[in-house]
């Protein structure tokens, strides 16, 4: 069933073409992930399907009667309201039986108001409906319903908009960076919300995990050119390569049948046949092919900033508080060089405390911070920057300085090094204040680095970053030779960056934990849920850095050991599903012999991971 046509749709401010000739389809039950560049008119376009804006030309089809919702980056909400009143103010008949109901409760008094209220939300099925709704409100960690919108912060705003658009239930749900300002908790909740409701999704987001399972399309815009992608994150990157691929055997082929015709061309054909017209008109095209670029940037910088001498950052008895909220309690730790470190946890644990306090841009209560003469912090907030009237992307720049020193006495300059993050020429000397808010965050992403800083330290960077910057950005984090400290909620992200984490519990809680983010999550859900339940209360967790005399296992075993039960369980479940297959009558004598190899094959791989598992177990406990 169609939902959504678009057609030919083009979009231009003064001289700048965002889009043009722009057509696709949205339909029941797609889970669309719509992917460009900064600055390219994700925004506009997400603004034109919700209503908001409209375009210079073509046209945008709704069918007719379908429920729409639209999540925008920066919500509109009437700050005169509570959370509650917002949520009720609604146009939804469902939430009027259900506040109809709650005002009768208030008032018993009145036996057939009250029993009329139970028969509207027996006769609606009211009930389910309201444990959904408390429900989303409680994930999304909006307990007070009393409290008003004018004194929300921008995430508790940004949620509250995202469960008026869950609780709402629409039929196509347009959500323009949904994962910003929810910690990691709240996506993988809602992650699985997206699973099981059978929600049409079309969104601009950047966190690959989250695309990669929820999404089941990909549309992507690449140099004013729409691709259609029918799988996950994963297919998209596959098929992109070999369009990429193919493109430039296709030009290369151009650039030689171009060469073969201009020869031709130059020879100035006299007989004007309708074969030589022809001709001529086939090497306009030819010509255009064969000067066809890709303007994509790999990050190979040997950056040659000051060496960090042997004493880095130590943290000693660092303690911190805000009245009855602890965020540290006699934190130790002793940054090593070439330290990578994701720091993760939940909203209000103190991620971003701890990152001012080792800037020295809040004071802990007690404790020390040692910091190495040699050390040269880059500071990435989330505040992000702030231009001056009128001023150009380039002085932005070098306003911080000129040039990076490389390696062998080379240098890259401030140009080279917005180029390298995608601000060709002619953007590089645009006004700030024209830029997208993504192209934002890359700029303030150059001023960090132009000061070529050895201790780096990134706040939530990959907010508001495209996929294709994040590329850049990963690429140029990979090459760095210093310090390096992340906090994230993107999980991909922290997988390909950091090499350990800090895991922030709450209540001056901090966990170090040896390995990335997915490594984490499979440690998590490993766990036996009675161990789980009473780890915390039995000891606390050793540093895995510091030597310990009781423990027998290295840290590669110590992985390995986390991840076993998980792939036990996963094998489980696989031999399961093969089991069910079974049960098909009309399998052939082919098919039989096929499901028999795999389970056998399965099972096998059970047997050696449960003896690897009593293996690593006995030398633990030995």
């Amino acid at each position: 069933m169609n939902y959504l046509t678009v057609e030919n749709i083009a979009k231009s401010y003064g001289e700048l073409t965002l889009f043009e000739g722009l057509s696709f389809s949205v339909h029941k039950d797609q889970k669309i992930a719509f992917v460009a560049k900064n600055g390219t008119g994700k925004t506009s376009i997400l603004n034109m399907l919700a209503g908001f804006d409209v375009p210079d030309t073509g046209k945008i089809i709704y069918r007719k009667d379908i429920k729409v919702a639209f999540l925008p980056q920066d919500p509109k909400l009437d700050d005169t309201l509570t959370i509650e009143e917002s949520i009720f103010n609604a146009d939804n008949p469902v939430l009027d039986i259900i506040k109809n109901y709650e005002k009768a409760l208030l008032n018993p008094e009145d036996e057939d108001a009250y029993q009329k209220a139970f028969e509207q939300m027996d006769r609606h099925n009211a009930w389910d409906f309201e444990t959904q709704y408390k429900q989303i409100l409680s994930k999304l960690k909006l307990d007070d319903l009393t409290q008003k919108i004018s004194v929300l912060s921008g995430g508790q705003k940004k949620r509250l908009s995202l469960a008026n658009a869950l609780i709402n239930k629409p039929d196509l749900l347009i959500l323009d960076e949904p994962t910003n300002h929810l910690d990691l908790e709240m996506i993988e909740w809602l992650e699985a919300f997206f699973a099981k409701e059978n929600i049409t999704l079309f969104m601009v987001t950047h966190d690959r995990f989250f695309l990669e399972r929820v999404c089941n399309e990909i549309i992507e815009l690449d140099h004013g050119q729409l691709y259609n992608y029918k799988g996950n994150y994963s297919y998209y990157l596959e098929k992109k390569e070999e369009r990429i691929a193919r493109e430039q055997v296709e030009t290369g082929k151009a650039k030689q049948l171009f060469k073969k015709e201009l020869v031709w061309m130059r020879r100035q054909p006299k007989a004007r046949t309708t074969k030589s017209k022809s001709r001529i008109d086939d090497f306009t095209e030819i010509k255009h092919k064969a000067s066809q670029r890709r303007n994509d940037h790999v990050i190979e910088l040997e950056l040659n900033m000051e060496r960090l001498g042997s004493k880095i950052v130590e943290l000693v008895k660092l303690s911190k508080s805000f009245k009855d909220k602890i965020i540290l309690d006699k934190f130790d730790y002793n940054f090593q060089r070439g330290e990578r470190v994701g720091i993760i946890g939940k909203n209000g644990t103190g991620k971003s405390t701890f990152l001012n306090m080792l800037t020295k841009t809040t004071q802990p209560d007690s404790g020390k911070i040692l910091t190495g003469e040699t050390v040269k912090f880059g500071y990435y907030t989330q505040a992000g920057i702030t231009p001056k009237p009128d001023q150009k992307v380039i002085d932005v720049v070098r306003d911080f300085g000129d040039y990076i020193p490389l390696k062998k006495g080379r240098q890259i300059s401030a140009q080279q090094l917005l180029e390298r993050f995608l601000f060709d020429r002619k953007k590089q000397y645009d006004f700030v204040e024209k830029l997208s808010g993504g192209e934002r965050k890359r700029l303030y992403l150059c001023t960090i680095l132009i000061q070529n800083p050895n201790f780096l330290i990134l706040d939530e960077p990959t907010n508001d970053l495209d996929i294709v910057t994040l590329n850049v950005l990963e690429s140029f984090l990979l090459d760095f030779p210093g310090c390096l400290i992340v906090v994230s909620h993107d999980r991909y992200f922290m997988d390909k960056i950091v090499d350990h984490l800090l895991v922030f519990k709450g209540e001056g809680k901090v966990e170090d934990f040896p390995g990335n983010y997915s490594d984490y999550r499979t440690y998590e859900d490993s766990k036996a849920p009675e161990i789980a339940g009473n780890l915390d209360d039995k000891k606390e967790k050793k540093n895995w850095k510091k030597d310990n005399n009781k423990a027998t296992l290295s840290y590669n075993e110590q992985k390995e050991y986390k991840n076993l039960e998980s792939k036990i369980k996963s094998l489980e479940f696989d031999k399961k599903e093969m089991e069910q297959k079974f049960l098909d009558p009309d399998l052939s004598q082919d098919q039989i012999t096929e499901f028999s190899n795999k389970i056998q094959g399965i099972i096998d791989s059970i047997e050696e991971k449960e003896m690897r598992w009593l293996e690593l177990t006995e030398k633990m406990e030995g």
